[in-house]
């Protein structure tokens, strides 16, 4: 970038923490290029999941989350983001240019930042420890902040949402075409992407407990004493007034931000889109649990047993192979004319 914005070491760090963010079997569907002055973010709609993901839903949510990780790694690196998201509508695959200001870091961007490399997606049973009120509304307000709305699911709500979960769980085990792509995207041991062996428990079959996606050859142990979710783990909604790509974007970043906050305090958690994959179930949690908004993300969230094991980084792409020069002509226009 030119002289007085930032240099290719710090644009290489927020990077380089922007593509830890979380995406749907750890798909990474992002794209980054750097301008002379700008920054930019594209979708990679190679990367997009047929079975799973047919509409770029959580595409888009995943991509969501990394430009919020961007945000608060710049943030925590001196420089205040100007986002403008989906600037370009002839590129639809274009979802957001960054512009840089000079700005002293706040304390809690500090400690947000410090949480994105501590995030994990924590699939294994929670402890029975109540999470605090304070925590929620914490995250509700950093939700908010992201134009999104947090619903904690309490017993009706989580009633119906369980039962959305289950019947999306129930269909997904009965569709071949899923099983064949959900097993290509895990039980990995070398890939720099898809969720490893080691970091997927096996499928928890005891009363009460939600049921879980069955990914390929699970290694991760539970803790001794784990107890499930019928206890105090918590089920988050993230909401949105409207269902269009801007709203899921947003989504994507409000998500972030509940996870970082979460982390931050200290929390276990964990991404639920099954529910919101199959466009009738999605309605009926819409209908049932939303309140008539549009549900993006569901999120399980509790302490993890005071005798777990710290979990494993899941592998990320080489930064070299997401970050490229903005006139890096393949970037913009494959993008362009996938999206088409």
């Amino acid at each position: 970038m030119e002289h007085g914005l930032p240099d290719d070491f710090t644009v290489h760090i927020a990077v380089a923490m922007a593509i830890r963010a979380p995406s749907v079997h750890n798909s990474q569907p992002w794209r980054w290029a750097v301008g002379d002055r700008t920054l930019h973010l594209y979708a990679d709609p190679s990367r997009q999941l047929p079975e799973t993901d047919p509409d770029g839903r959580d595409l888009l949510i995943g991509c969501g989350a990394s430009l919020h990780h961007a945000r608060i790694a710049f943030a925590a690196l001196g420089w205040h983001t100007d986002v403008h998201r989906l600037p370009d509508p002839s590129q639809p695959g274009h979802l957001a240019a960054i512009e840089f200001h000079r700005r002293e870091p706040t304390a809690d961007e500090v400690a947000l930042a410090a949480a994105i490399p501590r995030r994990r997606t924590d699939r294994r049973r929670y402890s029975s420890w109540e999470v605090p009120r304070g925590y929620l509304e914490s995250i509700a307000d950093a939700v908010a902040d992201e134009g999104v709305v947090l619903l904690v699911a309490e017993a009706a709500e989580r009633y119906y949402l369980a039962t959305a979960i289950e019947e999306a769980s129930r269909r997904h085990r009965d569709d071949p075409a899923y099983r064949v792509e959900l097993a290509a995207w895990s039980g990995r041991r070398a890939a720099p992407d898809g969720v490893p062996s080691r970091n997927a428990p096996a499928v928890d079959t005891s009363p009460g407990t939600l049921p879980a996606r069955m990914f390929s050859d699970p290694e991760l142990p539970e803790a001794p004493g784990a107890t499930s979710d019928k206890d105090d783990t918590v089920l988050l909604v993230l909401s949105t007034a409207s269902d269009d790509r801007m709203s899921r974007l947003r989504a994507g970043e409000a998500t972030s931000a509940a996870l970082l906050t979460a982390t931050r305090f200290g929390l276990a958690t964990c991404p639920l889109t099954e529910p919101l994959e199959l466009p009738d179930v999605r309605r009926t949690v819409e209908a049932k649990v939303a309140s008539g908004t549009f549900p993006q993300m569901v999120l399980r969230l509790g302490w993890a047993p005071a005798n777990a094991d710290p979990l494993p980084a899941t592998p990320r792409r080489d930064l070299e192979e997401v970050l490229a020069a903005l006139d890096t002509a393949d970037l913009r226009d494959e993008t362009k004319d996938q999206w088409h």
